[in-house]
């Protein structure tokens, strides 16, 4: 029997391969390190935070029909996420390839083609059940993230089936924020964004996170968290924002610290934590996952 999910996250899943190299790498550098495969993707990685954290979560994305994807998903179940509402699709499991060094992200290459022409199809267990129809929208928290075509976005921002969902929106990559617009003004929405994302939905460069979300919440956002690295994160809304400053640990690896932060800070409100409760604990747990604590 199918379990019952308590939160879904819609958006990517595939899988990371990630190269780490100590000290600093310049252009064109060839540098001996360490290189990682483990299951990847926005939504894909919050709803592993998710379920380590006690919770059900349902995964709705599109994943190959190929050995990669049926490893992916046993991966998947093995750590308490529920793939039974995957759509499958018949070319290879997408994948993200990554470089770090000592000082963070030096680039990255997401291969999102399955997602991507999967398109409306990944959505159907929404549209037609068991998750939720038009007539019984699901009720629950949704995370969805940025990776999902920009159409598909706009539609599910306007979609019967997450009328009254509490939407959590989490852009993938700055080069993705701009897909989020369309639930800038969307009552139900909360957004997740890095300080440079936040910047770039906002129409301006912000010099800090509080600047970031109080421009956004003037723009008619309901509420914003936005991150800033090592520096001060704000959560803000109409009535007030709030600060905190994450806890200092040594970077050892960064893919996946948003996604972190998010999961746990989602986690924490559906246990009734207090707002500014709320964001401690995500920083806490984004600084664990960068600082290499935490499993990736």
């Amino acid at each position: 029997m199918t379990p019952c999910p308590d939160t879904l996250c819609i958006g990517s899943a595939l899988w990371d391969i990630i190269g780490r190299a100590a000290g600093t790498m310049m252009p064109g550098a060839d540098r001996a390190g360490q290189i990682d495969r483990a299951p990847g993707g926005v939504a894909l990685n919050i709803a592993v935070a998710l379920a380590r954290l006690g919770h059900r979560p349902a995964l709705v994305s599109a994943v190959g029909r190929d050995a990669e994807g049926e490893e992916l998903i046993a991966a998947l179940t093995a750590r308490g996420v529920i793939c039974d509402h995957l759509h499958r699709f018949g070319g290879p499991t997408d994948r993200y390839v990554a470089i770090e060094d000592q000082g963070g992200l030096i680039a990255a290459i997401a291969d999102a083609r399955g997602l991507e022409a999967a398109g409306a199809s990944i959505l159907h267990p929404l549209t037609h059940g068991p998750l939720a129809t038009p007539s019984a929208p699901w009720a629950g928290p949704v995370v969805i993230d940025g990776n999902l075509p920009a159409a598909l976005l706009a539609a599910i921002a306007d979609a019967p089936w997450l009328s009254v969902a509490d939407l959590r929106l989490v852009s993938a990559s700055p080069d993705k924020a701009l897909r989020l617009a369309p639930f800038l003004c969307h009552p139900g929405a909360t957004l997740y964004l890095n300080r440079a994302e936040a910047g770039l939905l906002a129409g301006r460069a912000c010099a800090t996170a509080p600047e970031a979300a109080a421009g956004l919440i003037a723009g008619g956002a309901r509420r914003v968290l936005v991150t800033d690295g090592a520096r001060t994160a704000a959560d803000a809304c109409a009535c007030d924002l709030i600060t905190a400053l994450p806890p200092a640990v040594a970077l050892a690896r960064v893919t996946g610290a948003g996604d972190a932060f998010m999961a746990a800070h989602l986690a924490a409100e559906l246990r009734g934590c207090p707002r500014a409760q709320a964001l401690q604990a995500a920083l806490a747990h984004a600084a664990r996952h960068v600082s290499g604590e935490t499993a990736a």
